[in-house]
Formats: C-alpha cells, structure tokens, sequence
C-alpha cells in the first residue's frame, strides 16, 4: 500500500542556513474586533470591518475545524458556548515575519525594530484597506483566508491623475521592510491575507459554494464602501485608546506573536498621496514585488505576466484553443480594479 506524505517545506526565508530558530514575531496589521459571541477577552483595534459577516460561527456550512476554530469574529470563547479552544480575536496581517528578537537565532532585536520604525527610516502612510476576496488555500483540508491584494497589480505609472491601487498601503510598507532589514529569518506567509479559520472540512460540495456565494456578497458590500483605515477608533495595545492619538492612527503593529502585540506605531507620511512628490515616491516603492521562491526582486506585475505567458503558450499548441481565447479576449471590455 503506498501512503501520501505530507511534504514538510521550510518558510522562504532569507538565509535557511542562519535560521536557526523558528518564531512567530512579525510586524503587520491587527484588524481585531470585540464580539458578543466571541472571547470576553478579545479586543477592538478596528471597527471598519466586521469580519464576524464571513465566518460560519453556527457550523451551517462546516461540519468541522482544526482545534482553533475561528481565529476572527471575536475569537472562540472556549466551552460551554464553543467547544474549541478558547482563544482570543487574533486576526491580523502580516506584512513582514521576524521569527524571534534574538539574532543569534536568525531575527532581530526588539530595540533594532523599534528604532527603524520610531527613527523615520521606514514611512508608514494612514493605512486604508479593502478585502478583496475570501478563498481557501491549496492546503486539504484548506484553510479559508481573507485576501488584501493589490488591485490592479500593476500601478499606472503613465497617467499622473491615475489612482493609485487599492491596498497600494500594504505592499508599499512591505517593499520597505524588506529594502531596510536583511536578517535570516525574514519572510512573508504568502499574499496579502488573514487566515480566519485552519482545517475547513465543508459538510458538502453545495454547502461549501453557498459559504463562499455568502463572503461573495459581503466582498461586494464591502467593494461598494471602498477601502477605509483600521484603528478608526485610535486605540492602544491594550485596546485603550491611545493616549496621544493623532488626526490619523491607522499605523503598524509589532507581534510577539499572533495574540500579543508589544508596540504600535503610527502613520508619520500623512496624506494627501495625490501630489507629485508623494505619488512619485509611492510609485518608486511599488515598481518591485519580492519572489519568494527566487528570494529575489522581479518587476511589478511579473507573476501575472508568467501566468499570462504561461496560458498564451498552451494555448500556441492547440491552435483552436488559441483563436477562441483571441477572440474571447478581443470582446472583453477593459477594466481596472476588481472581477465582479
């Protein structure tokens, strides 16, 4: 009888060989909200998306979840009312992962990251986000995760009067990050996203696309509100407010780990971001996307274009295939932004 393996791949880190030690630490955005269903203990660092609209807290569409069950929404708030572990609301962003704050171990101290981000060194717009989609993951049974990309992937950078992408904030900060701290343990989980729930085992295949129909619709809301900051409500670590909160407060967190933040930082490139200078700046973070697999810098846009050159050339082989897709192509109107 031959049995699947389930293949154990490191995270793509900077230097494999010099990271001894593996951590959670990781600095990126909490998009925690209190909920009467959840942890009594959850705290509110925004306000501007209620993530309790996408995740099946009454098991309708799930029959079961790993031992966390849901990670947002308020957390789970342990028996008699869930019987998961009781845990509180952790969803988040990670935009850079640190590991640990040794350096012997391959990640950086706590007082070097708190110095490059209280120094200037690294300029944190007012962040404004939009979630651009719920999906599963590749992994089975997946993991069901909220998705930041940047819409469209690839900046204008030939209209001065263009917008700039949806989610530019996240990306432009990343860029930095990784321009500006060169440790071993460096890396970034995968795209943009918040994982709201790990080991997703649907009760059926209609269950599963009414669930997915359901975040379709709250997406859209969403989409028609438009991206907005987090901490709207300028709050603290400890979900107090800020005891010198500022006209923006929608910044950057440092997590010890995913439930424990130690330090907040707040917006220090403040709007507008329409003006010559500030859109010149931004554009010249986000020409460069970060490849994980070559460890590398490659242009804006360059997996789109892979998978793109990818579908052109299957399509070559099979000439028929090719004359559709032309033709299909020639008919659909141009459009930035989001699929419906």
């Amino acid at each position: 009888e031959i049995r699947k393996r389930h293949i154990i791949t490191m995270p793509p880190v900077l230097d494999p060989k010099n990271s001894k030690v593996d951590g959670l630490a990781f600095l990126g955005l909490s998009l925690a909200r209190r909920s009467p269903q959840g942890h009594p203990n959850s705290m509110t660092h925004q306000t501007a998306f209620n993530l309790s609209d996408v995740i099946d807290r009454d098991y309708d569409f799930l029959q079961s979840t790993d031992d966390n069950g849901w990670l947002v929404g308020g957390g789970e708030p342990g028996p008699p009312i869930s019987y998961k572990l009781a845990a509180k609301d952790s969803a988040h962003v990670e935009i850079m992962r640190i590991g640990t704050f040794r350096p012997e171990w391959g990640g950086v101290a706590e007082k070097d990251i708190v110095e490059a981000m209280t120094s200037g060194a690294i300029l944190i717009p007012e962040i404004e986000v939009l979630p651009t989609a719920v999906e599963a993951n590749p992994d089975s049974p997946p993991e069901l995760e909220i998705r930041f990309d940047m819409k469209p992937s690839v900046p204008n950078y030939t209209d001065p009067d263009a917008p700039l992408p949806v989610n530019w904030h996240i990306r432009f900060l990343h860029n930095q990050l990784f321009k500006h701290f060169q440790f071993p343990s460096r890396f970034c989980p995968g795209a943009f996203h918040s994982t709201i729930l790990r080991k997703a085992d649907f009760r059926s295949d209609m269950h599963r696309e009414v669930y997915f129909e359901m975040c379709e619709a709250v997406i859209k809301k969403w989409r028609l509100s438009g991206p907005k900051p987090l901490n709207n409500g300028a709050w603290g670590i400890d979900g107090r407010p800020l005891e010198e909160p500022g006209e923006y407060n929608s910044g950057i967190w440092l997590f010890a780990d995913r439930e424990n933040i130690t330090h907040f930082f707040p917006p220090n490139f403040l709007p507008p971001y329409d003006t010559p200078e500030k859109k010149e700046l931004i554009l010249d973070v986000l020409r460069e996307e970060w490849d994980e697999q070559t460890l590398s810098w490659n242009p804006a846009g360059y997996k789109e274009k892979k998978i793109t050159q990818k579908q052109e050339s299957n399509n070559s082989n099979n000439p028929v295939a090719f004359a559709a897709a032309k033709a299909a192509a020639s008919l659909e109107p141009r459009m930035c932004g989001f699929n419906s």
